[in-house]
């Protein structure tokens, strides 16, 4: 099952070592201000090779360059294609070839999107990751060409989170569709169910869902994928259940985070062909304050005579310990977003009707490896940034000098009443820039929840002044 491991869509800079952990850059050294707002559900940030800012708009269906300066922006699609209905579907993932306006004819730029494939009114979606070119003298996408279709699509748990790997492949992540919670909780949960071969020659994906994914640019299967239960497919690594966070750091070491349900959402070290455990384990296999309860294998009452239960299901509806679950390729988190105990109390007044915002969770929307160098922000060298919706903070969590386990613990930075979805920083390492949701719930001042955003569909800057 042994497989490459890729580096990240911002470059992993090798230099000598900045870090003194006496002198860590705190927010207090950061000037802050809002680039520009009302973006129609911003869902990906990068810093372009042109120096704007490129970023999707989710519901705008735009691929849109925003000028750091002044926020000016240009567009540079709209992809008509896209099918967005109001929740968690339409134009996500966003990656720029690492050759983009450097004269070698790869002036290429990736994304993915849902589509609906059924020609009638019903909607049966899909996602498909396309390839455009970009004309500089018109600033514009053009040339479709798409690099892979029909994988899974829903209206939950997308993941799509899509970056190059130093080893020239792209790396793509799926989530669980949402299945088996709330309108969709008679789906089954397929995050371990692993394609046959049959499957892969049909170019039947669907069973992609839960997965991170391993493709050539052009789609097509890299021939030295991990080799799971005897075949070979795009499946990287499985049992994941929202990883809306992907990124390479140090000596290629792939590392991911993920919602977790009310608990445990997860920092992962991701290894070719493991299995990360959902639904079976959330977080650590310790069987605190999680179960399995698989509401599609309700008997004798089916499934859909039941009414969703957050807390206590139905006395039809199998329950699991995670104690249960055992596979030989089974790896634990490196920190959990949080472990609690069984006699947690998951009710918190503050919440109100909004009860999910005081859950012991972050929601982690992205995940970026801040490198070492003599330039970067002091102190935050062999770092991972973890933007977060609930709480409206970016995490920084410290790595050990191989990569393989967390040093201390996270730092909460720049904390505010938004929704903060993705980040990315100037080519000197010591401006930070982040992308808000328009629209949604997360944490009050008051430590409850509340729908009031300060920066709706923004882009924050955060530059050090130190």
């Amino acid at each position: 099952m042994d497989g490459p491991l890729g580096a990240d869509d911002q470059a992993v800079v090798s230099e000598p070592d900045d870090d003194c952990e006496e002198d860590v850059a705190g927010e207090d050294a950061f000037a802050s201000r809002e680039i520009t707002r009302d973006l129609a559900y911003p869902m990906r940030l990068v810093w372009g090779p042109d120096s704007f800012l490129w970023l999707t708009e989710r519901t705008g269906k735009r691929v849109v360059r925003v000028n750091p300066a002044d926020g000016a922006r240009t567009t540079a699609i709209t992809i008509d294609e896209v099918f967005q209905s109001g929740g968690q579907d339409g134009l996500l993932a966003l990656a720029l070839h690492p050759d983009l306006l450097r004269g070698k004819g790869k002036d290429y730029v990736y994304v993915s999107f849902t589509y609906d494939v059924d020609p009638g009114p019903a909607v049966d979606r899909r996602t498909k990751i396309r390839r455009y070119t970009y004309n500089p003298a018109t600033k514009t996408l053009g040339s479709p060409s798409d690099v892979i279709t029909g994988l899974p699509g829903s209206d939950d748990h997308n993941s799509a989170r899509l970056l190059f790997g130093p080893d020239g492949k792209l790396y793509y992540t799926i989530g669980d569709q949402g299945n088996n919670q709330f309108a969709r909780m008679c789906n089954p949960i397929r995050a371990q169910e692993l394609p046959t071969a049959a499957q892969v020659a049909a170019h039947d994906w669907s069973t992609y869902v839960g997965k991170i994914l391993r493709l050539n640019l052009d789609g097509s299967i890299p021939h030295d994928n991990p080799r799971i239960d005897g075949v070979r497919s795009h499946v990287y690594s499985y049992g994941h259940r929202n990883p809306q966070g992907l990124t390479f750091g140090r000596d290629g070491k792939l590392y991911s985070n993920e919602h977790g349900p009310k608990s445990d959402d997860e920092l992962n070290l991701i290894k070719p062909g493991k299995n990360y455990g959902w639904p079976h384990v959330a977080g650590y296999q310790d069987d605190q304050a999680y179960t399995y309860d698989n509401w599609s294998a309700s008997s004798p009452t089916p499934c859909e005579e039941l009414v969703w239960n957050d807390y206590v299901p139905p006395p039809s509806v199998p329950r699991q310990l995670e104690s249960a679950f055992s596979h030989p390729d089974f790896k634990e988190p490196l920190l959990t977003f949080y472990t609690v105990p069984n006699d947690y109390n998951f009710f918190d007044p503050a919440c109100g009707f909004l009860q999910y915002i005081c859950w012991p969770t972050i929601a982690p929307s992205s995940l970026h490896y801040y490198p070492t160098g003599r330039h970067g922000i002091p102190g935050w060298g062999n770092s991972l940034l973890m933007t977060a919706l609930k709480k409206g903070a970016i995490y920084k969590v410290k790595l050990s000098a191989n990569g393989k386990t967390v040093v201390g613990e996270p730092v909460e930075l720049f904390k505010s009443t938004n929704r903060y979805r993705d980040l990315a920083w100037s080519p000197d390492r010591r401006t930070l820039y982040v992308i808000t949701d328009t629209a949604g719930n997360t944490s009050s001042p008051d430590g409850g929840a509340t729908t009031a955003l300060e920066n709706p569909g923004a882009i924050l800057e955060f530059k050090y002044t130190g």
